[in-house]
């Protein structure tokens, strides 16, 4: 069977643009709500046959994919195509209970929060609107939903965050029993008015990641989640709760995205969506694509993402998909450091390996 298994949607619209957030937005706009999903659905028609028509995966992310406008909203996920894993980004001050039945009875079955703090002045460095007693009432609204597929975003290395803070944090998320935790180290674009308003606690911070990186693992390993990839931890047992979407990027599936800001790779083609909101609107009113920026994938480009990506994974990579990429001399040098172990036909970091993440990825590549 041919053709993409995994759809990205994206919808840009928040109620706030965080300082920190480098992604592609737009405030407020709700009059522009229902012609954006027009343009979504549009484009979704022409891109049609570039996907299987059996998905495994559908992800709308932002954004804040819950800001959207309730109706233009329901239209959107009742067109989508059906897929094994249909999952929704939510802020949790967005969260109601309209909303969570609104998610149920248009195929939705995996919600993923963004919690990244539990306290109430790290989330005011943010410029975060929902505060800790919001992020426990949303998981409790999706509970009583019915959802039993919830994942918790937490971001670590906040300016004025002590370890303290982080423990206080792990704890709070711990105690709302998601299926899934993604911990992500915060990243301060350059240029940016975060970055300028908190250059000096960052570098700070910057030295303190590796320790925060390692706090992180432990709690959440030792708590019974999998660390099945390097700022994911899924619950283990009967069901198999890692990001099925995700995963697909991580082990090199081919994914259409549509929306602004979009990317799309299908074979050897890769494309972004330009971002203007006004531009993707009106060329697919006029029934023709969006403006977009094409990639052209250079020779052995996708065989050094799927090291990259792969190796970021629990499970080895099978060494016959990517000998091209290593440098045999590198390898040689992580393995008698114990950083990377070949098994066989198979290739996995060490633990240690992974806490050092790209760094030991990139000596490998030839």
């Amino acid at each position: 069977m041919s053709g993409a298994r995994h759809l990205y949607v994206h919808l840009p619209f928040c109620a706030h643009r965080c300082g920190y957030c480098d992604f592609v937005t737009a405030v407020g706009r709700r009059g522009d709500h229902a012609g954006y999903v027009d343009a979504l659905l549009a484009e979704l028609e022409l891109e049609r046959d570039l996907l299987s028509p059996e998905l495994e995966t559908v992800f709308l992310g932002g954004g804040t994919p819950t800001f959207t406008e309730p109706a233009a909203f329901e239209r959107l996920l009742a067109a989508l195509p059906c897929a094994g894993e249909v999952t929704v980004e939510a802020n949790p001050e967005t969260v109601s209970a309209e909303l969570a039945q609104l998610l149920r009875r248009n195929g939705v079955n995996r919600v993923s929060l963004g919690a990244q703090t539990f306290n109430r002045r790290l989330l005011d460095v943010l410029e975060r609107a929902a505060g800790p007693d919001d992020v426990r009432r949303a998981v409790h609204v999706l509970r009583e939903a019915g959802f039993d597929n919830l994942s918790l975003d937490l971001i670590y290395g906040i300016p004025g965050q002590s370890v303290a803070d982080l423990e206080h944090d792990l704890a709070e998320a711990l105690a709302l029993e998601p299926e899934h935790i993604s911990a992500y180290e915060l990243e301060a674009k350059p240029g940016t008015r975060f970055t300028h308003a908190h250059g000096v606690e960052l570098e700070r911070q910057a030295e303190a990641m590796e320790s925060y990186f390692e706090l992180v693992v432990a709690t959440l390993t030792h708590a019974g989640y999998r660390w099945y990839e390097t700022a994911n931890f899924c619950r283990t047992g009967n069901r198999d709760l890692r990001s099925g979407h995700n995963l697909g990027y991580w082990l090199a599936h081919d994914y259409l995205g549509i929306g602004i800001g979009a990317v799309s790779t299908i074979g050897n083609s890769r494309w972004r969506n330009a971002p203007s909101l006004g531009g993707y609107t009106s060329a697919l009113a006029e029934g023709r694509r969006p403006p977009r920026e094409p990639e052209k994938l250079a020779a052995g480009l996708k065989e050094t993402e799927r090291v990259m990506l792969g190796l970021r994974l629990d499970e080895p990579l099978p060494l016959a998909e990517i000998e091209h990429a290593l440098d045999p001399a590198g390898l040689e040098r992580l393995e008698r450091l114990g950083l990377a172990r070949r098994d066989g036909p198979l290739l996995t970091l060490t633990d240690r390996g992974r806490f050092l993440g790209d760094a030991v990825t990139a000596d490998l590549l030839a």
